[in-house]
This record gives structure tokens, sequence and C-alpha cells, in this order.
């Protein structure tokens, strides 16, 4: 015979009653059933917020009507399905209830509390109607059914509402309840009696309990527990995307994921069935064709190593320490007996090695109760100073790793806690058992989620995942968000699942905790944000929304945001951006952004500030790091200029290059900062500070294209109508190059400690004279590249490449991530 066990959605309405019959009566069939039921959806919750109402001296009524109206209309909705359902019957038995429970309410209104002994058979109605209406349509289909009360057979010790059953002694109850399969046993879940026959409950997930006991009184075959989901998974679905259906879990690793709060199952419910050896077998209702999860002795050939992470939330941590521990026999059993005695389950232990204190971790509803509890028994000890105060640290979670093979297996623990300093999580206690079947650690309970989402993936998944927030929807990062949306399904094929969650620019900030769907029209959602952008709100959304690895993306050229990357930093973020401003400010801030960068081990990535899409910065930095000295550079590094002074060479004047460069997007916005020199100065103080020159931005000589002092103080579209000015003067410079056979290049080099921007006349075998029309070009000269230099040469301007030298950034913020091989 098998024990079936249905509860939570399965029973939520008429249809899904008959969905349960379907399932039980099919293993009937073949095997013999005895079902274990829930209360229906909800009624359980309402029972106990009736208790709560009374007792505050509230008005229950309204509430109590609707609970009538629930259990009531399933009955109704039965009887019109099935024909010769005893509805007379099975609403009379319901009404006698809810009159029993009304009187009770009525007394606990009086009395300003709801006793633990009257609660039990309140919060226990449910069960019965439940069975009481299965028991109706069980008889309607002409199942023989028997109803069997746990209160007759099933014997508990302990509190009223959290008792603990005695299997063997229970056993023994069962001689009169056939097993041949001659009659489908019914029997309500979450209840049991005391040695004085009162009724008590058997607390959290009581039910499932109840069908663990159930299956061992009865020498069943094997215990299926069905729920709303396939099985048990290798984290919690609803938290961890990509979380893993496990085939088979032994009843030890079982009792590990459970204890540490795997929501499926409940310690209590493994006890029974790991003793009687009895197969347990987690079904989904909903989806009676999906194999489930096996818990036996029988380990899994697929997850031979790991097999889960749970996480068990709302603890707290007390530490009792102090000099009267070291070396004093049975200061320990007298800490734990106190606990003992008041039933407060311990979840976790460590103590030092020194004997010097004692950690344990509880379930934060009982730890005001615990502290008392520990000062009362201790007075003397701590009045003496042979005890510090006790500490207690509250809002903590235990998140553990769990896997029989995990014994086996090397550098487990060191990947487990290189996924937590990922995460950027503290460990504030560590404990491993003996059987090194699981490794826990005490953490932040707020950082519960996001740390067992980053574990998750370093054991579980090849994918990695980037989190882009992007500040800046100019030319730049409209083009991003478009080759973003563009690469998603190649971004897939190789395991990268990259999602933008925030855009942001100068006033408003739009936010999407499923993240913004680029193919679709962002800008009216971003125009109607009511919120502003700030490091405080993404730090909050990113916490809210356990997200793993984090970018911030500025794809503006403001100061105001480059001054706020240390604090991104500091909070969590990278950084890829292809704003100078940050890296041009003082020499002081630019090292503090490297300092950070390196004890944040956060990536500050900014390859596009200098040749927009060629890889200068990168270079740089390889043959530093290899030891390279750097003697000379020179280049053209600035694509608008590249391709303002090309089209001087073909005879358009400056006004008429500028503006087609400006149409063209090769300019920033505003192109005074192109043609004063500056963007180019900035680009060659950045490549400077990678070879270690402690230079400012005043330091670089620079001629600049307009005159000192032209148009400064005007718009742009003002600057625009009165470049024409200086055509005439400009011209006569071409002029005079062409006459040499020479032609204008803006060009910034770097000799010795001396940095400048210049205009210069080249010849045409200076390889510079042919970079324009938006080309970069950069010849380095160092120990490593003389007498040729190593030269770089290609497209530095306009939106597109410097949107997909930033795209690359992005993607080079994944070395971060903890490879699981």
């Amino acid at each position: 015979m098998k024990v079936l066990k249905f509860g939570g959605s399965s029973l939520a309405d008429a249809p899904r009653y008959l969905r349960v019959n379907d399932i039980s009566t099919a293993t009937h069939q073949t095997d013999g059933a005895a079902v274990v039921l829930s209360a229906p959806k909800g009624v359980t919750n309402a029972l106990s917020l009736l208790c709560e109402q009374a007792a505050a001296g509230e008005d229950f009524h309204p509430l109590f009507e609707k609970l009538t109206s629930t259990v009531t209309g399933i009955a109704d909705a039965l009887n019109e399905e099935l024909s010769g359902f005893a509805h007379a019957d099975v609403t009379d038995f319901i009404q006698a209830q809810l009159r029993v429970l009304n009187q009770h309410l009525d007394g606990i209104k009086l009395l300003g509390v709801a006793p633990d002994n009257i609660a039990a058979g309140i919060l226990s109605i449910g069960e019965y109607i439940s069975v009481t209406l299965f028991s109706g349509i069980l008889t309607a289909k002409g199942v023989k059914n028997r109803i069997i009360d746990p209160v007759t057979y099933i014997l508990a010790e302990g509190e009223y509402l959290d008792s603990i059953a005695d299997v063997s002694l229970s056993k023994a109850r069962f001689t009169d309840v056939p097993v041949d399969g001659s009659e489908l046993l019914v029997m309500p879940g979450f209840v049991a009696a005391n040695e004085a026959g009162e009724k008590v409950t058997l607390g959290r997930n009581g039910s499932d309990y109840s069908a663990a006991i159930l299956a061992a009184c009865i020498d069943a075959s094997c215990c299926e527990i069905w729920t709303d989901v396939d099985g048990v998974y290798n984290a919690d679905p609803n938290q961890v995307e990509g979380a893993v259906l496990l085939d088979k879990l032994t009843y030890q690793e079982a009792m590990e994921l459970s204890y540490f709060g795997a929501k499926v199952l409940h310690p209590k419910t493994i006890g029974p069935i790991a003793q009687h050896h009895i197969p347990c077998l987690i079904r989904n209702t909903l989806n009676p064709a999906a194999p489930g999860t096996l818990i036996s002795n029988e380990a899994s050939e697929k997850w031979t190593s790991v097999k889960g992470i749970s996480q068990l939330e709302n603890v707290t941590m007390f530490n009792v320490a102090g000099p009267g521990l070291k070396g004093m026999v049975g200061m320990a059993s007298r800490v734990f007996e106190v606990m003992s005695n008041a039933n407060i389950s311990i979840s976790l232990i460590t103590q030092s090695s020194s004997e010097y204190s004692i950690s344990f971790c509880i379930q934060s509803k009982d730890a005001d109760r615990a502290l008392s509890l520990l000062e009362d028994a201790f007075a003397l000890e701590l009045q003496n100073q042979l005890l510090d105060p006790i500490e207690v640290r509250h809002d903590l979670a235990i998140v553990t790793l769990v896997g029989d093979g995990m014994r086996h297996a090397k550098g487990l623990a060191a990947r487990f806690f290189n996924s937590l300093a990922q995460a950027r999580v503290n460990n504030v206690a560590i404990a491993q058992g003996s059987s090194e079947r699981s490794i826990s650690t005490v953490i932040e309970n707020k950082r519960a989620k996001k740390a067992v989402k980053v574990i998750h993936q370093n054991f579980f998944s090849d994918r990695h995942t980037i989190d882009v927030f992007l500040v800046g929807c100019g030319n730049v990062g409209t083009e991003l968000l478009s080759q973003i949306a563009k690469q998603q399904p190649a971004l897939l094929n190789r395991n990268i699942q990259l999602r933008v969650y925030g855009i942001a620019n100068s006033r408003k900030l739009l936010l999407n905790s499923q993240g913004i769907d680029l193919n679709q029209d962002w800008k009216p959602a971003l125009d109607a944000a009511s919120e502003g952008l700030s490091v405080e709100r993404l730090q909050q959304f990113v916490n809210d929304n356990s997200l793993v690895n984090p970018v911030i993306v500025d794809c503006t050229s403001h100061d105001a945001i480059a001054q706020q990357y240390v604090d991104m930093m500091e909070n969590g973020f990278h950084v890829v951006t292809p704003n100078k401003k940050a890296n041009t400010s003082s020499i002081d801030y630019y090292r503090k952004l490297k300092k950070t960068a390196l004890s944040t081990n956060r990536q500050y990535l900014y390859e596009t500030t200098v040749g927009a899409g060629l890889p200068v910065i990168d270079n740089l930095q390889k043959l530093f790091s290899a030891g390279d000295v750097l003697h000379r550079f020179e280049g053209i590094l600035s694509g608008s200029l590249s391709y303002v002074f090309g089209k001087l060479e073909e005879g358009m004047s400056l006004s008429q290059a500028t503006g087609s460069a400006k149409d063209n997007g090769y300019t920033e916005p505003d192109p005074r900062d192109d043609l004063s020199g500056m963007d180019v100065a900035r680009k060659l103080l950045i490549m400077a500070r990678e070879a270690d020159l402690d230079l400012e931005l005043s330091d670089i000589e620079i001629e600049s294209v307009l005159p000192a002092g032209f148009a400064e103080d005007c718009s742009i579209d003002e600057f625009m109508t009165q470049l024409p000015e200086l055509d005439a003067e400009f011209a006569k410079r071409v002029d005079t190059a062409k006459a040499e056979g020479k032609v204008l290049r803006y060009i910034g080099s770097i000799e010795g400690d001396k940095c400048k921007v210049t205009i210069e006349a080249v010849p045409a075998s200076n390889p510079l004279s042919q970079v324009k029309d938006g080309e970069n070009a950069l010849a380095i000269n160092s120990d490593y590249y003389q007498p040729i230099p190593y030269v770089i040469r290609g497209y530095g301007a306009g939106g597109t490449v410097t949107a997909a030298g930033v795209f690359a950034d992005i993607l080079r913020t994944m070395p971060w991530k903890q490879m699981a091989h």
C-alpha cells in the first residue's frame, strides 16, 4: 500500500479535489492507497487569523462568513458535479464544525487569549472538513473508503501546537486498520493526540509529517508527497533562475536540505521514512506525468557531488563567551540544556578552539525568550564577569551546500567561499559536519538570496550573468542598447545572460526588475519615470532583486557622474565608460579609482576613452605589465579631427568640415570640445597616466584649432553660426602646407615626461598623412618596439564603433565570475 499526501493548491476548489480523487483511485487500483489531506487552501491561515482577531477583541464575523462561504462552496460545487454526492451529510458535518468554531471564538474573545489546547482543535478543523469532502467524493464514485481519525491512532508528545509523534507506540494502534487494499484509507493530516487523549497539532508542514508517520505505521511501500512543484530543486526556483530538478536524494541529503530551509520538505517528515527505509516520492498534482524526486537509500547517478543549496532565513545567533568557559567542564552542556528545556531548536553550533566562546543559531521568533533564559541560568557568572554580556545578532540567515559526494570532491569549500566573496557577502560563522555532507555559513539575512544565486551559478551553471544599468541615452548610449538587443540570441548561445535593468538620463531613472525590453520603445517609459538617478537607489534595486553581476555603464560626458565612480565600485558595481572626465581629473582621484577597483574586486573599464573601439588601453596595459617602458608616442587620437582635417585636405572649409563631422556623429555633442584640443589632451593624459607619468591636464601643452576666447560663452548653435569667421585664416594654413607638399594633421605626442597637442604639417612620407575620414593612428616606441614602432590604426569616431567598444568592455566583466570547473 502507498501513502499519498495532498495539500496546498491541490485542494483549492472542487475541480482540484476531483483531480486528487483521480490520482488516488488510480494508485488504489494497483497498489492500495492511504490518503492524507491538508485543509482546503487558505483555511488554516483563516482559522489562525480568526483566533488572533477574537483574542484581540476584534470583529471576526466577516472573516468567519468568508470561511463558511469557502468550505460550503466546495461542497456545493461537488454536489453539482457528482451524482450521488452525500451533500446533506457533508454540509451537516461542516455546519457542526463551524458552530463549534463560533462558540470557541466567542470564548476566546471573552478571555482575550486563545489557549493552546483550544487553538489546536480550531486549527485542525480544516483537515477534518477536507477528509469529509474527499470521502464524499469517493463514496459517490463507488470507492469503498474509511476515514481514520489520528486522535485515535497517533500518539504524540510536546506542545499542543508543535508535537512530535511516537511512531513505535502509534504503530501498535494500527492493528485494526486494513492495509490489504480492500478500502481506500483517508486521514486528516496535521493532527494527533497526547497521552491524555487531547488533540494536538504537529507544527509546520504537519500534514507531510502525518503522511510519513502513517507510512511508517502501516509499512507502506512508498510515501508520495503531492505538491504544486515537480519535485525537489537544487535551489529555490522562485529565487534562482535555472534551478535544477533533482532526480534522487538520499535520506541524509534530504534531511540536510530540509533542515536548512528547503520549502518542499521538513525535517520531521524525513525522520519516520528514513528510520523505516520507506521511499518517498515528491510529485506535482498539477503535472502528474512528471517523474518527481525520489528520496531513498539510492544515490543519484546524475548528481554525484553537490546536490543543492538551501537557505534558512530569520535566524538569530547567540555568542556566549568569557574567561569562565576556558577549561570549565560542563559549561557547553549547561547552555544547550537551557535551550532543550525550553524546546528551542538549535540550527547551527560553532565553538572557538580556544574554548573562549560558543556560538549557536536559533529561529528569531525564539530569540527574546532564549536570551532571558540564558541570562537567568548564568546570572552568577555574568555578575562575576566570568562571562561577557551575551552577544545577540539578529537578521541573519544560514546558507548551506549539501551533497553526499562532497567528501570525495576537492576544493568545494574554496569554491563555496569564493562564491560568497564574489557576492560581497561576509561570513558571520561557519560550520561543517564531520560527515562532510554539508557546509554552512551564517550571513546577513538581506544578502542570502544573492548569495544563493551566485553559489548556484558557480556550482550548477555555466551561464554568466551581466546586469546592466545605462546612464546616458545619447548617440552612443542608444546605439549600445540597439547592439545589445540585436546580440541577445548570440549571447545566449555563448551562455551569457545580459539584461539591461536600468536606463537613466540627466533627469529620470527607469528600472524594471524583469529587465527592460529593448525591442520595444523604452523612451516613453523613461519619460514617465518618477525617480532620478542615485547610486543608493541602484544599490537598493540590486539588493532587492539579488542581482549577481551589476555593471554601471556611463555613456555621458558629465564630470558629476565621473566623480561617483569610486562610490559605485564601493557599492559593488563594475564601471564601464567612454567618459574621459574621471581619468583626466586630478591625479589623486585617478589613483583612487585604480586603488578602489583593486580593493573591491570590481572592474573599471575605459577602453573607449582613447581610440573609441580600438584596443589601445588594453594593449598599453599588457605592454607595461610585461615590463615595457614607453619612450615616445605620437598619433592622431581624435576621430572627429581626423575627419575634419581630411576634409580640409579635400577642399572643404573649416566650418563645412566641422558641420559635416557633427552631422555624422563624429564630434562630441559640443564640437568646441574637439576643436579646442581638450578632447585630444584628455586622451593623451589617459595614455600618459597608463605609462605611470604623474601628470595633470594643465601639464599638457595644447594648440587649439580655435583662437583663444572664440565663441566661448554662446550656445552650440550660435558657435556653429560664428565658426565661418575662421574659415579664411585656416584656409591660408592649409594652402601653405599644400604648397610645401604637406597636409595638416592634429597630433598628440608624448616624449619623456612631456605631452603636447599640436597642428602639424606633415609630408606625404609620414604615415600620419594618410590618416583621415575618422581614422585614428597611434605609434608607440618603447623598449620592446624600436626602431619600428607598435602601430594601432582604425576607425576611432562615431557612435557605432564607440558603442561596440563599450559593449566589449561590458562583456569583460565576466572574468570576475568564479568558474565552476
